[in-house]
């Protein structure tokens, strides 16, 4: 499954071969022991330090929970009338199935499928940008998708990506895609990325999105045994990215952080507790009826 996807959940490994996630983790850390993969949060990818890009047809059998708990949340950011630029992907066109409820939209887009997404939303307006067609992602890409966003100017964007770290920031495995996505930040007051767990930590070759240039990260909770993920969600904060974990579906949005607070304010690791850890318990740390949505706002 790695080989064929270039990147795979442990989630889904132990749901394709109805084991635990235990064993699954054990199994791939004996494989990472003979150099046929490489471990990343809460999966593992090809070896080599920079996965290559999936396509399509693999992207969208992987974490979908994630992606639809993911989209859930992004579409609750967006309001009524509102202008927003999208970039491709299979957890971008989640959320654009659920944009057709927003009445007075506009969305632009370099996505073909987020565009037939809402190609029957009567109460929505559509933009594509130009370009050439980017077969394994159905994206317009280069000179021409570029030059049409020149001068462009929108609340949002919501873009997803190959790869977020928080030295780096999000990136992507091939370099039209990346040039299209820094274009679509430069239209946007502020940029949200959505992208699951299994995302966090890993790097790929093209960054698309600085860190400092990203406002909200909305992502899924991570498993419990994964302190690397939750480590990097920590660092993310630390550097201002305001964190929206969608967590149990049925629940009320907790409500935002007040303004001013600190990734610095938040709740010290307990002796003997790793950074992950005490981020976890923060996340974890709700009411008896938990909240759906766990803020941490630098600002």
């Amino acid at each position: 499954m790695v080989r064929a996807n270039g990147a795979v959940s442990l989630r889904e490994l132990a749901r394709v071969v109805q084991t635990s996630e235990v064993t699954v983790r054990r199994d791939v850390r004996a494989l990472e022991a003979e150099g046929l993969l490489d471990r990343r949060h809460g999966g593992a990818v090809l070896p080599g330090g920079f996965t290559r890009e999936s396509g399509f047809p693999q992207k969208s059998h992987l974490a979908t929970a994630e992606k639809t708990a993911i989209a859930d949340v992004a579409a609750g950011l967006v309001e009524e009338g509102e202008a927003i630029v999208v970039g491709a992907g299979t957890t971008t066109q989640e959320l654009a199935r659920r944009l057709a409820r927003v009445p007075g939209l506009t969305v632009v887009t370099n996505s073909l499928l987020v565009a037939q997404a809402l190609a029957h939303a009567n109460r929505v307006e559509v933009v594509m940008t130009g370009g050439t067609l980017r077969g394994s992602n159905y994206a317009l890409v280069g000179s021409g998708a570029e030059q049409s966003l020149q001068g462009l100017r929108v609340s949002k964007a919501f873009l997803s990506g190959s790869g977020l770290t928080a030295e780096r920031g999000l990136s992507t495995s091939n370099m039209l895609s990346a040039s299209v996505d820094r274009a679509l930040v430069q239209a946007a007051s502020e940029v949200v990325v959505l992208a699951d767990h299994t995302k966090l930590g890993t790097d790929t070759m093209f960054r698309t999105v600085p860190t400092e240039a990203i406002t909200r990260l909305v992502t899924d909770e991570p498993p419990a045994h994964d302190d690397r993920a939750a480590t990097e969600l920590q660092a993310l904060a630390d550097q201002g990215v305001q964190i929206t974990v969608a967590g149990a579906a049925g629940t009320p949005e907790q409500p935002p952080a007040p303004r001013g607070q600190r990734a610095s304010q938040l709740p010290g690791p307990r002796r003997g507790q790793v950074p992950g850890a005490a981020l976890r318990g923060v996340l974890n740390d709700q009411p008896t009826e938990r909240a759906r949505v766990a803020d941490l706002r630098r600002r």
